[in-house]
């Protein structure tokens, strides 16, 4: 079985950590999983908010140690993509959350498709996402 390779969205990893047997199975498939500075930088919020920090961060820390787990910081390649889906949004009238519009922006850079729980993506054409297995399966 051919899985695409996925970006992961904050609510996804939420998800794969409180135990949720579908994410647990998407994260077990997919080849390659990116988690861009975005993300990073939204769970280490919350983390901070929480009373679980230590936990959390090290179970991070873990996650990230995965050799199927790449970090993407946002490049000036990546601010280009942020400016063309911001344009495209903007002239249908359509406003995305501003962490989301990188998180695109990271996902077509690298023509990766993401994991998401966010219906915020559909609202841009070219980004691929998913929220069950049988969305990331290549035929």
């Amino acid at each position: 079985m051919a899985v695409d390779n996925i970006l992961i969205d904050t609510n996804a990893y939420v998800l794969f950590k409180q135990g949720d047997s579908e994410v647990i199975e998407i994260i077990r498939y997919a080849p390659f999983i990116g988690l861009n500075a975005i993300v990073l930088g939204e769970l280490l919020a919350g983390f901070a908010v929480g009373n679980r920090e230590l936990h959390n961060r090290q179970e991070l820390e873990g996650f990230l140690k995965s050799p199927r787990v790449n970090f993407f910081a946002i490049e000036h390649e990546t601010t280009e993509y942020y400016a063309a889906i911001y344009k495209e949004l903007r002239a249908k009238g359509r406003p995305v959350p501003t962490n989301d519009l990188w998180i695109a922006a990271t996902a077509l850079q690298y023509n990766l498709t993401v994991f998401t729980y966010d219906k915020y993506f559909k609202s841009i054409e070219r980004v691929r996402t998913g929220k069950c297995l049988a969305d990331f399966i290549r035929s």
